[in-house]
Order: structure tokens, then C-alpha cells, then sequence
């Protein structure tokens, strides 16, 4: 997979919870960490990836490029700014966090750049976030699937994103899963709780086996140290078919991110 299949998230955290979220999380065996420009917390990503003393290509970092900087001649100077704040050379992966709103900067324009990126090597990856099947095949026109390592999207046992999975899947386009366990409702789901208890797992570890197992990269996220421990018992789970094709009959069509004035026509 050219997108590691387990790592931290940092969406929602800022100031000392993200250094103390991050220094944790590479204290316990992370390696993969994601952020973005609009959560305003890649100084601090950077500080503690820093302090860690992990050599730089052992880690794999990724961050997003924010809307406002999806004009061509900003794009570029947004990510060198993304760098000095993550105090590393490049990332190891690049995305288009959203659509642009009405079509303001064409995917033509931003992939372009970001590809532009690529070849000046400030990413090693490129990929697109809460992208439509319309919207990747823009992308693919633009830059070509082979160009496009992921498509983040929200995707959890209530939100299974079938349409746009089987799509990207189709042109060999992995897809990354954010909010795996939907705010922790998931948690709470007797299905689930039941699944983990046969187990002798936690709700949330087989939650993100499933996300996994089905082929999709996950990013959870925790502030707490025994989280952020368990969840990393995910990556040792494995579910049979027949839980697998349970946790399937759990989509009920559940959004829960859709910003106004942002998110694009659903699939």
C-alpha cells in the first residue's frame, strides 16, 4: 500500500494536547501522522516530531492544503509554509483537503500544482480529501490515477461510502478513512460491542480492523495514552467474514461532516 495502514490523526487537537498526542503516539510505535492546514496545529506536529529524535525516514507525514490556497501560484508557497512549521524538507503525502467551492479553482489548476509539488520534491505522494466520484475522475483527468495515492474521506460502520470506495478502488486509488469510529458513536453500537466482547477485544480495535481488513487506510485520534495504546492492538485483529459481513448491515447512510459552503453533492 503506498498509504501505511494505521496512524495518528490530529484533527480537533491544538497547542499542548497535539505535542502531548504526538509525543505519546511515536513514544508507543507510531510512525504515521496526519494533520492539515486548517487545524493549525502543524507547529506544534512538527515540534514533537522533533523532540522525538525518530530519524525522518522512518516517519510518514501528512498534511492538506486549505481551500484558500488552491490557486496554483499560492499552492506551492502554502506547502513550503507547511514545511517550515513541520521543520522537515517534504511530506510523504499531499492532499486536496476539499473541493474547491463552486468550482472557484479548477481541479485542473490545484492538481496541477500539486503534482508541480511532486516533481519538486516538497511531497513524495499527492492524493484528495471528501472527494466525489465526479470530482476524482476531474482529478484523474488531470493528473492521471497513477498520480493520486488516496482519497481521505468520512467512512465508518455508518457511513460505508460504497459508490466513491468501489470508484477509487476501480482506478487503483486506495482510500484513507477519518472518523472510523463516527465520533465514537460505533462504540456504543450492540452489534459491535458484541463482536468485541467475543474478542475479547475493544469496540473501537475492532472498528478499526474492519476499516482495515476491508482495505482502507485509518487515522484515529486520542489524547489518552491507554487509547492510543489500544488502538494500536487494531493492527493485530483479525475479524472472520461472517463479522466482517455483520459490521457491513450497519450503514444507515450516517453523515456526520458536511460543511456548509464547502462539501461538494455527495455521492
Amino acid at each position: 500500500m503506498s498509504v501505511p495502514a494505521f496512524g495518528l490523526g490530529t484533527f480537533r487537537l491544538q497547542g499542548q494536547v497535539v505535542i502531548d498526542s504526538v509525543s505519546t503516539a511515536l513514544e508507543l510505535g507510531y510512525r504515521v501522522i496526519d494533520t492539515a492546514q486548517i487545524y493549525e496545529n502543524e507547529a506544534e506536529v512538527g515540534q514533537a516530531i522533533a523532540a522525538s529524535g525518530i530519524p525522518r525516514d522512518e516517519l510518514f507525514i501528512t498534511s492538506k492544503i486549505w481551500i484558500a490556497n488552491f490557486a496554483g501560484d499560492r499552492l506551492i508557497e502554502s506547502l513550503k509554509e507547511s514545511l517550515q512549521k513541520l521543520q522537515t524538507d517534504y511530506l510523504d503525502l499531499t492532499l486536496i483537503h476539499w473541493p474547491s467551492p463552486e468550482d472557484q479553482v479548477p481541479v485542473e489548476e490545484f492538481m496541477g500544482a500539486l503534482l508541480e509539488a511532486k516533481r519538486l520534491g516538497l511531497t513524495r505522494q499527492i492524493g484528495v480529501s471528501n472527494f466525489t466520484i465526479d470530482l476524482m475522475k476531474q482529478a484523474i483527468a488531470a493528473v492521471g490515477a497513477e498520480n493520486i495515492a488516496t482519497n481521505q474521506i468520512e467512512l465508518h460502520p455508518y457511513l460505508q461510502n460504497r459508490k466513491v470506495v468501489e470508484f477509487a478502488q476501480s482506478q487503483g486509488i486506495q482510500i484513507t478513512s477519518y472518523m472510523t469510529l463516527a465520533y465514537g458513536e460505533v462504540l456504543k453500537d450492540p452489534l459491535v460491542v458484541e463482536i468485541a466482547q467475543r474478542l475479547q477485544a475493544t469496540p473501537a480495535q475492532v472498528t478499526l480492523a474492519w476499516a482495515m481488513q476491508s482495505g482502507y487506510a485509518v487515522i484515529p485520534s486520542s489524547t489518552k495514552r491507554a487509547n492510543l495504546q489500544s488502538n494500536l492492538g487494531a493492527t493485530a485483529l483479525t475479524l472472520s467474514d461472517a463479522d466482517m459481513a455483520l459490521i457491513a448491515t450497519l450503514e444507515r447512510g450516517h453523515r456526520l461532516t458536511s460543511p456548509q459552503g464547502i462539501a461538494p453533492q455527495w455521492d
